[in-house]
């Protein structure tokens, strides 16, 4: 069985992960990653020993790159695409009747909110993500709600399988030579870490507010990520003045040293898949706190792994805020955290989302023959 994954290689958030550890367990004959731009996403998959190839665009609106495709499929004899994303997703609706094989999709995200904040451009490319969906053969949803979306949208729920995210998990948290002085907290500093892109999707500048009503000047906020929102965001630090707890990082690839860092992971989404970020914390043996958006309700299973808050209620991430803070005084914090990583280990790994992907493979061969 050979599969071709197909991404549009500019993601730096939950999707690009996703990719790169999932093929990171396939046997490099047996699964080809195509990307259409050089970015992280593509170095890091070579750096894993994936099979990555450039099929380059002058623009996303270079159409070109279809007959390409097709091409590259023929030559490859893939018996399966699976794409990611609404770029790739679209490429696939307008090539499947000329490629033969069955198409499987990952869903990473709500396809109604992947445009939001947009405009009329925003607009009319959910419509054609709506319209490219339709044309799929088979689904991954990341979470139970993401597959209840689907089926809203009008997708049979016999073709959609839901997939948690997974990770390999490491026994003991990882040592760094990265310390709180490199980025500026100090030791004694309460530091929460939000790893996400800056997107109006992700709930910034909700968590600014509620940084700013707890008026604590030893809680630090790490902002790690990049996106279109960003001199948006730094402008709402600044009119709140709180350049003094907000430290922005930009995109990193050592996640696991922020969190390695850092007391408390935060995520204040509106909407969202199973974040392998959360997971990524709870491989550093820190608690969560995040909305109730996704999965993340079956990684977080009760209130002694971290806090779920309402979407979109800053004064609820306030008071989650404030009790994790008060939690760490007590020496309870870290605790919380360990009982995290004894739960997500368990139930999340990398080898059971390889070996669940495996199987729906075959199972999607079986009934399309």
């Amino acid at each position: 069985m050979k599969v071709l994954h197909v991404i549009s290689g500019g993601e730096t958030g939950g999707s690009r992960k996703h990719v790169v550890t999932l093929l990171s367990k396939f046997p490099k004959e047996t699964a080809t990653l195509v990307v259409f731009q050089e970015g992280p996403l593509a170095k890091e998959a070579r750096e894993h020993n994936i099979d990555v190839h450039l099929l380059s665009q002058t623009s996303r609106y270079d159409l070109s790159i279809l007959n390409r495709l097709v091409e590259f499929i023929k030559k490859g004899g893939y018996d399966l695409l699976h794409t990611h994303g609404p770029r790739a997703n679209l490429y696939g609706a307008l090539i499947k009747n000329k490629i033969g094989i069955p198409w499987i999709t990952t869903i990473h995200s709500d396809p109604r909110l992947d445009f939001m904040k947009s405009g009329i451009k925003g607009f009319l490319f959910t419509k054609l993500n709506l319209w490219a969906l339709k044309k799929i053969d088979y689904f991954f949803a990341v979470s139970e709600r993401f597959k209840e979306n689907l089926v809203a949208l009008g997708i049979p729920k016999e073709q959609v399988k839901t997939i948690y995210n997974g990770i390999d998990f490491c026994q003991f948290p990882s040592e760094h030579a990265l310390k709180r002085l490199d980025i500026g907290v100090n030791e004694d500093d309460f530091v929460i870490a939000m790893v996400a892109r800056l997107h109006p999707i992700k709930g910034h500048m909700l968590v600014f507010e509620a940084i700013k009503a707890l008026n604590r000047p030893d809680m630090k906020l790490l902002v790690v990520g990049n996106g279109p929102l960003e001199q948006e965001l730094e402008s709402k630090v600044a009119e709140l003045q709180l350049e003094d707890q907000v430290k922005f990082l930009g995109f990193r690839q050592d996640v696991d040293a922020i969190y390695s860092l850092s007391d408390v992971a935060l995520m204040a989404s509106y909407s969202e898949s199973f974040p392998l970020a959360l997971l990524e914390a709870a491989n550093q043996h820190i608690p969560v706190i995040s909305t109730d958006v996704g999965g993340v309700s079956q990684l977080i299973a009760d209130d002694h792994m971290g806090w779920i808050v309402p979407v979109g209620d800053s004064k609820a991430l306030a008071d989650a805020i404030e009790q994790a803070y008060e939690k760490k005084q007590s020496q309870e914090l870290k605790k919380m955290g360990q009982a995290l990583y004894q739960y997500a280990s368990t139930h999340f790994s990398l080898d059971r989302l390889y070996e669940e992907t495996v199987a729906t493979y075959e199972y999607v061969l079986e009934i399309k023959k």
